[in-house]
């Protein structure tokens, strides 16, 4: 009871402790994984923010053979299509505050955002 009387209770922090919040995008279009980045970090670029990125992840290719014959009679013929995953990694340091504000624009379908907050 005495420390919260002290102010080292509940209503002391006002200003929450700066985080790292990363952000990783995921999309198989790149232009549209790409816009999405850019406005992410120009947001937070407005409010003053620290960014670390974007970081540019290998991407994934995901391959598969199909046969073309349903039958599986006729000459051995094979069609190969693929799928190509990008990825990419932005960090800020910030309050947890701000993540509103950051993200006051509207994600484009196809793109996937996580979030992870780790203190610093």
């Amino acid at each position: 009871m005495a420390d919260y009387e002290k102010g080292k209770g509940k209503g002391e922090d006002t200003q929450s402790k700066p985080q790292k919040i990363r952000f990783t995008l995921t999309s198989t279009k790149l232009a549209v994984l790409e816009s999405t980045t850019a406005k992410l970090i120009a947001s937070a670029k407005k409010e003053n923010l620290k960014v670390i990125g974007p970081v540019r992840h290998p991407t994934k290719i995901l391959r598969i053979n199909v046969r073309r014959s349903p039958c599986g009679n006729g000459t051995q013929t094979f069609d190969r299509f693929e799928m190509r995953i990008h990825k990419r990694v932005v960090k800020l340091i910030s309050p947890a505050e701000y993540i509103k504000k950051v993200t006051d624009f509207t994600i484009e379908p196809g793109v996937e955002v996580e979030l992870h907050f780790t203190d610093v």
